[in-house]
């Protein structure tokens, strides 16, 4: 049995506690190339915006490391104290680069897959170890993606390149012809939009990997119809489960309950405790029945909106408590409660053809008939 279960295909979708459970494990889509290309983009535009104020703060630690008073250098107490005042300096001058290169970091992971910190990702697998599993990994189609997509690097990268050359080849070959000064910050200038604009060409791999990555990590969650199936015999099985359900069930059979009450034609009542609504169509039904009942709150909801709908209300307790005891929602009344219905049901019509100006005005049916072996 359990070789016929193995040898299942996973062809279902996963379910949402196998997709909770592997979000606990870190089994998630990420992509690198996104958290690469995220990297690359924002380290560049750091550069461009933030590249003035490197370059004047390392130029100015320079200048504080070349004038060195003679006798701080033949002190090793003062020549400690300065290379610690540079190697603050420097810090602080590459704070806001390392601020949004880091920034960059934590939001290409974010961005697909969400936040997430597991441990249990970083524990050691013994099938890691596996030669065989090894072997498998290494001729897998995931290993075949990334092959294409190193390829595809390289070649994207270069063709960007290769037309990037074109497009700057004037300014290029015009940097011979500036002055030291001048020159070197038109280099400059143009190698950081080199690699603005080659960092922007990683996001072509990263778009072709992003549902690539989705889909993988979708078809590693698959399941089998089996798996599913004892999912949800393992589910059903505990007893908070059992109990949402009953709760669950209960309120749809109310709340289905409650819609009936516009379709009856009687409402008979307590008048406050009890509540029963009774339909009848000679037409279409043989004996009437109980659309809905309840008691106390719920007796109280039915009378309202028995109310709201204009439907006739009839006051009588010993036969409302023997229908509500007696008869479930949906069924026909028993036959010992046929003559009393009958006299409620003939005042509720008869009344309906007085009030449109049809005939005399019927008596009201105070003491309905009960059996003594039907009152409660």
């Amino acid at each position: 049995m359990a070789e016929e279960d193995s040898a299942q295909e996973k062809t279902e979708e996963p379910t949402a506690k196998r997709q909770e459970k592997a979000r606990e494990d870190g089994q998630i889509p990420r992509s690198k190339e996104l958290t690469t290309s995220a990297v690359l983009i924002v380290g560049c535009v750091g550069l461009y915006m933030f590249g003035g104020q490197i370059a004047q703060g390392l130029a100015d630690i320079l200048k504080f490391n070349f004038t060195i008073e003679r006798e701080a250098i033949f002190d090793p107490n003062a020549m400690l104290g300065h290379l610690g005042s540079s190697f603050y300096l420097g810090l602080k001058v590459l704070i806001p680069l390392f601020a949004v290169l880091l920034v960059a970091a934590i939001a290409g992971p974010i961005a697909l897959g969400g936040w997430l910190f597991s441990t249990k990702s970083l524990a050691p697998k013994l099938n890691r170890m596996d030669p065989v599993a090894g072997l498998k990994r290494m001729f897998s189609v995931k290993s075949l993606v990334e092959l294409v997509k190193a390829i595809g690097k390289v070649g994207v990268v270069v063709a960007f390149a290769f037309v990037l050359l074109n497009y700057m080849k004037e300014d290029l070959l015009g940097l011979g012809f500036e002055g030291v000064e001048r020159g070197m910050a038109h280099s400059v200038y143009l190698s950081i939009i080199a690699a603005i604009i080659i960092s922007v060409s990683t996001l072509v791999i990263a778009a072709v990997d992003i549902p690539f990555q989705i889909w993988d990590n979708v078809k590693k969650l698959r399941m089998t119809r089996q798996e599913i199936k004892d999912e949800m015999k393992d589910s059903e099985g505990k007893p908070e489960v059992k109990g949402r359900i009953r709760q669950l069930q209960y309120e749809m059979a109310q709340n289905r309950m409650m819609a009936a009450v516009p379709e009856a034609d009687v409402v008979i009542t307590n008048p406050t405790h009890y509540s029963v609504a009774l339909k009848y169509d000679p037409n279409s039904m043989e004996t009437p029945i109980l659309l809905a009942k309840g008691v106390d709150h719920m007796a109280m909801k039915i009378r309202e909106i028995a109310k709201a709908n204009k439907i006739e209300f009839i006051q009588s307790p010993l036969l409302a408590r023997a229908i509500y005891h007696t008869t479930e929602v949906d069924e026909e009344i028993p036959s010992g409660l046929y003559v009393a219905v009958a006299q409620v049901l003939a005042y509720v019509f008869q009344i309906r053809e007085y009030r449109r100006g049809r005939g005399e005005r019927p008596t009201y049916p105070r003491n309905p008939p009960v059996p003594k072996d039907m009152r409660y």
